[in-house]
């Protein structure tokens, strides 16, 4: 299995006892798992069954340590204390490369492609087909690259530049490279994350008949519906322990989510009534800008007015251009009775008005620094003194106030960020961007990637913010986040406003009409009643992301 000779078997061990006849094969246990860091408990005494031809979600809260045991399942991490059997043998990683070896493959959830490379050389990289001469046999490496991908269907160019593909596409070329690997234990953290609804669909197709195959398939999701239509087993992590691992037709979605939390989550999508006298705080007209063509709106105080639509319909557009990130080519914006053209996003947050955008790694936050560095970054100068000194003190307190104030699971505030859990690193995000007082907030997937826990202290995070009488604006991918938040609902497409909806009149059904485009429902005036957000993490949960 190409593992040191130290590290791969002892004939002293025995492997766990298993009803074969009760159950297909297993081919990995972990027993006993121990994982800490710098002396903090991550993972407590951890068991976990994989077998053959089942599909497992791994279910439990950011920070539940979900990640950390597939890291030790792939090679990533070496873990302090337990066993782990594969095929009957214990064994122990020391690298990636060794559990690669052995047909493990892992698809995390940040994306590890070159992006200067292409498709057909990330999905081979570090393993090239050679030729005779021993150069890389190009004609052979895109001939395989073209075969997986097709499994995919995906018509990409497998010559084409990662950098040039969308977010989409890079994860099937993610998940096209564990396919390459012939891996017979495959993990999948988040994998449509960034997917539309089609490639998702398509993902669910290859993962039954991968199951069909007889091979192992581990699902990390924060999107319920995933668990209950494509996974065999749900094993629950909770706070680093293994609480629970069963058929998942023996749990609900409720059951589930008691399992998770460890507590009933009485009302999923809790809502604050808007402000009935909220003055007008953003008045859009006839704006054009790249991807945006004409749209006119307003937006009040104290109101939390929900943006939907389908993917490219030009949201995060309408959001850059808003914030000064993009330039505004015709039309006017009012903020607060002045004009509201920034000519850059800190012109806007000087203004009062912050974007939080989609994607916090890349965007929102700079993983390598510390929690308080990241926090108080866009509120530096309300802590500089005359000469331009920063009064550390009131910076500390100030952080400590919101790690408290937004339950922050963290060591320390000078913990990188890159060490937190998602939602952790996204309550980061949501920090760094109230802590100079806004007055507006554009909230871009504000709960993407977060468990079902943190996603409701994001949502009385909002409706704190509607009681401060701040104006929100949500662009959410997540049907029953709009239906259960937002007072208004606007659909986009094709950059345009294609329908507007009250919270009484709301439907999925009209509002994926309208962003379909399909008949622009913009009175609203079939006063259909209010469909009750289903218990699912989403009816259309990542076919419209920008």
């Amino acid at each position: 299995m190409g593992m040191q000779t130290q590290d791969v078997t002892h004939p002293t061990s025995q492997a766990p006892k298993v009803n074969e006849d009760a159950a297909p094969r297993v081919l990995m246990a972990l027993r006993g798992i121990d994982k800490g860091f710098s002396g903090v408990s991550v993972l407590k005494g951890v068991d976990l069954t994989l077998r053959a031809g089942r599909v497992h979600a791994l279910a439990g809260e950011n920070g539940a340590g979900k990640s950390t045991l597939m890291k030790i399942l792939s090679g990533v991490y070496r873990y302090d204390a337990g066993t782990l059997w594969l095929r009957d043998e214990e064994v122990i990683f020391t690298t990636p490369r060794q559990a690669m070896d052995s047909r493990i493959a892992i698809i995390h959830q940040e994306l590890n492609l070159v992006p200067g490379l292409s498709a057909g050389e990330n999905i081979f990289l570090g393993r090239e087909p050679r030729t005779a001469l021993g150069t890389v046999d190009w004609k052979r490496l895109h001939a395989d690259a073209r075969q997986l991908l097709d499994r995919l269907r995906q018509t990409l160019d497998s010559r084409t530049a990662v950098s040039e593909l969308s977010i989409g596409q890079q994860q099937m070329v993610e998940i096209a490279r564990a396919l390459s690997l012939d891996a017979e234990i495959i993990i999948m953290d988040e994998p449509t994350d960034a997917l539309t609804d089609i490639e998702t669909d398509i993902l669910a197709e290859v993962v039954a008949e991968l199951r069909g195959e007889g091979r192992s398939l581990v699902l990390i999701t924060h999107r319920l519906n995933e668990i209950f239509s494509m996974c065999d087993e749900v094993a629950v992590l909770r706070d680093g322990q293994m609480i629970h691992q069963g058929p998942t037709a023996e749990l609900d979605e409720d059951g589930l989510i008691r399992l998770m939390v460890g507590r009933e989550l009485a009302e999923r999508y809790p809502y604050t009534p808007a402000s009935p006298d909220g003055e007008v705080m953003l008045e859009v007209k006839e704006l054009h800008a790249p991807g945006v063509n004409g749209i006119s709106f307003s937006a009040r105080r104290g109101e939390v007015l929900g943006f939907g639509g389908l993917m490219g319909a030009g949201r995060t557009e309408l959001a850059r251009a808003l914030c000064g990130d993009t330039r505004i080519a015709a039309g006017s914006v009012t903020f607060n009775g002045q004009s509201g053209q920034f000519p850059s996003p800190a012109a806007a947050l000087a203004a009062g008005l912050v974007y939080v955008p989609e994607d916090r790694k890349q965007s929102g936050l700079i993983l390598a620094h510390s929690v308080a560095s990241n926090m108080s970054l866009s509120a530096l100068p309300n802590f500089c003194g005359a000469l331009g000194r920063i009064r550390h003190g009131e910076e500390a307190a100030a952080v400590e106030q919101f790690v408290k104030s937004m339950q922050i699971k963290i060591s320390d505030t000078a913990q990188a960020v890159d060490t937190l859990s998602g939602g952790n690193q996204q309550k980061v995000s949501l920090a760094k961007a109230l802590m100079p007082a806004p007055e507006l907030v554009i909230l871009d997937e504000p709960t993407r990637g977060v468990d079902v826990g943190a996603k409701r202290e994001i949502y009385l995070l909002i409706n704190e913010l509607k009681r401060q009488g701040k104006c929100i604006l949500l662009i959410s991918s997540e049907m029953p986040e709009l239906l259960g938040l937002a007072d208004r609902i606007l659909v986009v497409a094709d950059g345009r406003i294609s329908g507007e909806f009250s919270r009484e009149n709301a439907t999925q059904e009209a509002i994926m009409t309208a962003a379909s485009g399909l008949e622009s429902p913009l009175s609203a005036s079939t006063g259909a009643a209010r469909a009750t957000p289903p218990h699912t993490s989403s009816d259309f949960p990542h076919e419209m992301p920008n």
